[in-house]
């Protein structure tokens, strides 16, 4: 049981009232100011995805059943008494319980603000009991498909998590604090924030979530040495500089997913993959994917498997003199190593690739996870509109998608810092990759939603027909290590698991403790997570695969080496880039196609 705590020093409410006019005055000069440069770039932003709309009819079909609203209406009626009992407990100085406190990962209300002041302590539960309610109401609406009651519940969470009482300045203590202690210095500042972002954006608002002044490809990040040894219109391909006597005679290709820059892997010499790889003995080649304009429109995901992993497949076995390659794949380049290899089989030259490594990747897109709201007939065509006039998506377009997946983290934790703290981007790391925004060709893009994600064929025999190869995943005999991991939002573990069982040659699945991205970094010297393997090529139900698996601390890192230490060969003298005449130096790594910035101008 808590006991009473001291209440903050009173606000002068004069001081307060002349520091709010200021800031008024500040503020709509500064906005006139940013109006008085805006031409024709400033109004409506195109929603390519229809969200609004989507959720608007999804809203009209909800139907409850009576007696189970009413029990629901109930109990939030007394939860919300309860609370004004132990508000004014409160109030009188008697110790209270929290009727309702924050999950443990909720990292809005961590500030002792929320607690120590009983107005505020009462906006947080409120909020909490309020978002409680809501969310149990829409989630146990009656008539729904499972495809409309993913639709609802997250953008009822969206909606839910907008109206936090964290991101509006009257009503968040840290704010307010902020605000008396620098005279509206922050909201001025914070003001400005927005200005300068709407400016970025050319009149949509593109939040800054990183200082991008404080990273320099190859100078302090994507930094592991390495060469671009063949370019074409898709793909550089880097080979990386080895820091061992002797390598292994296989050589080892990594195709990283083209909605991102490949220096994921490469991030710092701490976490980088690509650095470890090499240390381990590996001749390691990268795909760096170009980012496209609009002369590659027609580009599809045929073209991405000829001149990506095909191509480099062709410059690898010349340079090294080896006619087999280990191959990774990540996310969406996971999907691509999974056609490559199907095509491979089908032509009878499957011994091309000795070796396959997914990380989280989806082959089979029946529950695509919260990226699966996203996605119907309706959306996909305003896409394909949208692309036909640009002849590409636009980065930022797949930014604000997968920013909305994880919202409180990658929307609203900056609005809070940027716009009503004042706070200028931090220099990270991990943020400056995530702001790297990548376009889409418009034909691939479309082939890709339909096929994969709308349409589920491409887990279907022939579903796909590359270079007039029908795709079967179902025929690949090529030996897998599937990693996924646990806290995947966007390649969900169950889904990438059922992909795993599609294969017909040996297969091991390795579960990762994390996310998406750290899930996969997460560097042995680092000693965090853990990771759950199991004997046996992975079958059946998911959930019973876990219950089955052994849970072993730290990195998958030497896991991996261990398995693929099947498939490397004998070690003898590490390969140079560029000591091939067919396939000389070009530039350094990371390369030109990998240094492009889209927000650069």
């Amino acid at each position: 049981m808590s006991k009473a705590k001291p209440q903050p020093a009173a606000t002068d409410p004069a001081e307060f009232s002349r520091t709010m006019v200021d800031v008024m005055t500040r503020s709509q000069q500064a906005m006139t100011e940013f109006m008085q440069n805006q031409t024709d770039h400033f109004g409506g932003s195109f929603d390519p995805v229809k969200l609004g709309e989507v959720f608007l009819q999804n809203l009209s079909t909800l139907r409850f059943e009576p007696e189970q609203l009413a029990q629901a209406q109930w109990q939030f009626w007394q939860d919300t008494v309860a609370l004004w009992q132990q508000t004014t407990a409160g109030l009188l100085g008697r110790p209270t319980e929290p009727v309702i406190e924050p999950d443990k990962g909720d990292k809005r209300f961590r500030s002792d603000n929320w607690s120590d002041g009983h107005l505020f302590d009462f906006i947080k539960q409120s909020y909490l009991l309020t978002s409680r309610y809501v969310l149990g109401a829409t989630a146990s609406a009656e008539g729904l498909d499972d495809k409309t009651r993913a639709q609802i519940n997250f953008f009822t969470r969206q909606y839910v998590d907008a109206m936090a009482p964290t991101n509006f300045a009257l009503t968040n203590p840290d704010v307010l604090k902020k605000t008396l202690e620098s005279k509206g210095e922050n909201l001025v500042k914070g003001f400005q924030n927005i200005l300068e972002d709407l400016e970025r954006g050319e009149g949509r608002l593109q939040t800054r979530m990183v200082d991008t002044k404080a990273f320099e490809l190859g100078k302090n990040i994507a930094v592991t040495p390495g060469k671009v040894v063949l370019q074409n219109d898709l793909i550089q391909l880097l080979q990386y500089q080895p820091t061992t006597a002797t390598a292994y005679s296989t050589p080892l290709l990594i195709i990283p997913p083209w909605i991102n820059k490949y220096y994921i892997l490469d991030l710092q010499p701490e976490n980088s993959l690509i650095r470890w790889l090499v240390e381990q003995g590996h001749t390691v080649f990268v795909i760096s994917w170009v980012n496209p304009g609009s002369e590659l429109a027609d580009k599809g995901f045929e073209d991405y498997l000829l001149e990506g992993p095909l191509a480099a497949l062709d410059a690898i076995a010349t340079i090294s003199g080896q006619a087999q390659a280990n191959v990774i794949g990540y996310c969406l380049g996971g999907t691509l190593l999974a056609a490559l290899l199907a095509y491979l089989q089908a032509q009878g030259d499957a011994k091309r690739v000795a070796s396959s490594t997914f990380f989280t990747s989806m082959i089979n897109f029946s529950e695509p996870g919260d990226l699966g709201v996203f996605i119907n007939e309706e959306q996909v065509e305003s896409l394909e509109q949208k692309m036909a006039r640009d002849g590409y998506l636009d980065g930022t377009d797949m930014a604000a998608t997968f920013n909305m997946l994880r919202s409180n983290d990658l929307i609203w934790s900056f609005v809070i810092k940027n716009y009503l703290m004042g706070h200028e981007p931090l220099a990270f790391d991990l943020l400056y990759w995530n702001s790297d925004s990548t376009r889409l060709p418009a034909r691939m893009h479309s082939e890709y939603l339909r096929t994969m994600y709308l349409e589920n064929r491409f887990k279907e025999p022939g579903g796909m027909v590359l270079d007039g190869v029908p795709i079967d995943i179902s025929s690949i005999k090529t030996p897998c290590y599937f990693l996924s991991a646990s806290d995947d939002h966007i390649a969900p573990w169950p889904s990438t698991f059922a992909g795993a069982t599609l294969f017909q040659g040996p297969v091991k699945f390795v579960l990762a403790g994390s996310g998406h991205i750290a899930g996969v970094i997460n560097p042995p010297a680092a000693d965090k997570y853990c990771y759950w393997t199991s004997r046996g090529r992975p079958h059946g139900d998911a959930d019973a695969w876990l219950e089955g698996a052994s849970c072993k601390a730290g990195s998958w890192w030497p896991n991996w080496q261990k398995w693929v230490a099947k498939y490397t060969g004998a070690r003898g003298k590490a390969r140079q880039p560029g000591a091939k005449k067919a396939f000389p130096v070009i530039e350094d790594a990371p390369g030109s196609y990998a240094s492009l910035r889209l927000d650069d101008g």
